[in-house]
């Protein structure tokens, strides 16, 4: 049995492995923080439904927000805390076990 075989998928991380979670994650492990209308056009999510996944990640203690003024107007910035960057990490390495070496034919 490979190692491949013996990957027990339930060791995903169930806060990262939702499509919009996962989108949220990556584009926030490639910046230093992101506003969420950016956020929101990058994945292409309503304004409810990301702050809905934004609130999971958040409650799991792997994103942080900050408010902002800018032009009289309330922003909210978020960023990867050092949990969710390890977090993801992770997420990122089993799956690539899971996955082992599909494509690479």
């Amino acid at each position: 049995m490979s190692d491949s075989d013996s990957f027990d998928y339930r060791s995903l991380d169930d806060v990262i492995h939702s499509r919009i979670r996962l989108a949220v994650m990556a584009i926030l492990a490639s910046v230093d923080d992101a506003e969420f209308t950016y956020l929101r056009d990058r994945v292409g999510a309503t304004d409810g439904n990301l702050s809905t996944h934004i609130s999971k990640l958040a409650d799991a203690g792997y994103v942080e927000a900050t408010k902002e003024l800018t032009n009289g107007r309330a922003a909210s910035r978020y960023r990867l805390t050092t949990e969710g960057r390890s977090a993801f990490r992770t997420y990122l390495g089993r799956m690539e076990r899971l996955l082992g070496g599909i494509g690479d034919e």
